[in-house]
């Protein structure tokens, strides 16, 4: 489905749906398409009325592309991922793929899935169309930056969930299954994968500007830029919470089994003697060594003072 965002010299917006103003806006305006849910037609469509590269086509789709910066003649063509976490069912969490085509008075967006940081910036545009008249390449920018600015609470509910996590793990109270604790470490894989190749291309858009990004953006980009490191820095410390997690978990169930195999350990010990009492004393033989009455109150005493005896020197040693 097709909408559009056409704002002329005046700052004066108009949207519109459909293919009707699919194509190259007048010499004084700048103009959006958002294509959303894309077909084989639609996309074709787009490479008729805007002369596209087959390979920026094929990639549209297809929606598995790293995050990366390719230059056309006549446009760029820019792949940026957001993330949409499922905090019910952690491992159903996964990348949104936006696709931006960036010509000299146009920008087309082209995703499968409803991304809300493009709807916020699709709402403020369509409210001001200042923001859209300052250029295709700020209107760039301002799309690139609120998707990266997406990370930033999802990464602070991750970091207290974590953290959350940590506490149950330490309190022996509470049991923590081991598939919890990989759930995030998967998590942070994936994001870890997209952030230090998103990092990259935000690193190209700060440089000097070229035909399709002027200086006046590329400053804005570093920016963005600035923010991908940090957003990439706080997946690594998240990592390496995540890996002092998972040891304290091991740690606690290797220190769980220990108690388990103390505690067998001792039972062990305690029926140690009781075992050679009545197998002395119960062979089955006339005239043993001892056989007498007051024997049998001897062993019977000494099935019930022996254990008691060990337990109370296993407490005060500690050991139980």
């Amino acid at each position: 489905m097709f909408r559009v965002l056409t704002v002329n010299g005046t700052s004066k917006e108009r949207i519109s749906e459909g293919v009707v103003d699919v194509g190259l806006p007048n010499s004084d305006e700048i103009r959006w398409i958002d294509l959303a849910e894309q077909e084989h037609e639609s996309v074709a469509l787009l490479a008729e009325r805007f002369g596209f590269h087959p390979l920026t086509v094929e990639d549209c789709l297809h929606f598995d592309q790293r995050p990366k910066l390719e230059l056309y003649e006549g446009y760029a063509f820019l792949v940026v991922h957001g993330f949409h976490v499922d905090w019910d069912d952690v491992d159903r969490s996964d990348a949104l793929e936006l696709h931006i085509f960036i010509g000299q008075r146009f920008v087309i967006t082209v995703h499968e899935r409803q991304i809300p940081s493009l709807e916020e910036v699709w709402r403020r545009a369509s409210i001001d169309g200042r923001q859209v008249s300052q250029g295709a390449d700020h209107l760039a920018y301002l799309i690139v930056d609120e998707l990266i600015d997406s990370y930033f609470p999802l990464l602070d509910e991750l970091q207290l969930r974590l953290d959350q996590l940590e506490d149950r793990v330490l309190d022996q109270a509470h049991e923590v299954e081991l598939w919890e604790i990989m759930d995030f470490k998967r998590l942070l894989l994936e994001l870890r994968r997209i952030l230090s190749t998103q990092r990259d291309v935000l690193a190209l858009l700060a440089k000097r500007g070229d035909g399709y990004f002027s200086d006046r953006v590329s400053i804005y980009f570093r920016d963005v830029y600035d923010h991908a490191l940090r957003l990439h820095e706080s997946v690594e410390s998240a990592r390496e919470l995540v890996a002092n997690v998972r040891d304290a978990h091991l740690w606690h169930a290797s220190q769980r089994t220990n108690e388990i195999m103390k505690r067998l350990t001792i039972l062990s010990a305690i029926f140690l003697p009781l075992t050679f009492i009545t197998g002395f004393f119960g062979q089955n033989f006339e005239s043993l060594p001892f056989h007498s009455t007051w024997l049998m109150y001897v062993m019977m005493a000494s099935c019930i003072g022996v254990p008691i005896g060990m337990l109370l020197y296993f407490v005060r040693s500690r050991w139980f």
